[in-house]
């Protein structure tokens, strides 16, 4: 049940919001869920710390926008859609340029994968549900792409498995992001930068589209 927020508990600044998200996410990157208290999270974000149970309820809600939403800033990430109706080329294009787009945000996307990782060794819980919200739905968009290509009635383990590694390429730009910086910073140097890898990345899907459909074809030829 939630409480009633008096008057002098509203917070009078508009960013204070958005503050108390990088605070937090850079403290609970830093220390953890256990190790980073809400009393230094609102003195990081220069807040009063009612606004944390104004705005996200309890420490728990805090942890949880701090753990999506640097990710989900722009429209249409987070979920990746694909239109069926646009052609294949097109369609990876978008898939790519929306799944990319967060690394323009720079630092605050490795707080997040840093969080991520943290979350992963001392799980709250946020990571499935992140799973079943986010990641799943991406999988499950480009696996329908897949069935539509190869004209079949339901994804098959060889549908699964080019479906992650395609969403493989761009999910090591993510993690990997340190190991870029150290070989080939260019790559992710700049938000045109970016662009260019969706680009390059969609192309690629399509290369190993067009070999699994080749593959396929092989395979369904009559044998003499």
């Amino acid at each position: 049940m939630s409480h009633p927020v008096i008057a002098q508990e509203r917070p009078v600044h508009g960013n204070a919001r958005e503050k108390l998200v990088l605070a937090a996410l850079r403290l609970f990157a830093d220390k953890g869920f256990e190790g980073a208290s809400t009393r230094e999270i609102a003195d990081a974000a220069g807040a009063n710390i009612s606004a944390i149970r104004y705005y996200f309820g309890d420490k728990a809600g805090l942890y949880r926008a701090a753990f999506t939403e640097p990710l989900n800033e722009f429209p249409n990430q987070g979920c990746a859609e694909i239109d069926p109706a646009l052609p294949l080329d097109i369609a990876l294009q978008q898939f790519f340029s929306d799944f990319l787009r967060p690394l323009k945000q720079g630092e605050s996307v490795r707080l997040v994968m840093k969080l991520h990782f943290r979350e992963m060794i001392e799980p709250t819980g946020a990571w499935e549900e992140a799973i079943e919200a986010e990641i799943k739905p991406q999988h499950e968009a480009l696996v329908r792409l897949l069935v539509r290509r190869f004209g079949i009635a339901a994804p098959d383990l060889d549908v699964q498995r080019l479906s992650f590694s395609i969403i493989g390429m761009a999910v090591h730009y993510y993690v990997g992001q340190d190991i870029v910086d150290a070989i080939a910073p260019e790559v992710l140097g700049s938000a045109a930068a970016i662009d260019v890898l969706a680009a390059r990345l969609a192309r690629y899907a399509a290369a190993m589209i067009a070999a699994e459909a080749a593959v396929r074809a092989t395979a369904a030829e009559p044998q003499p």
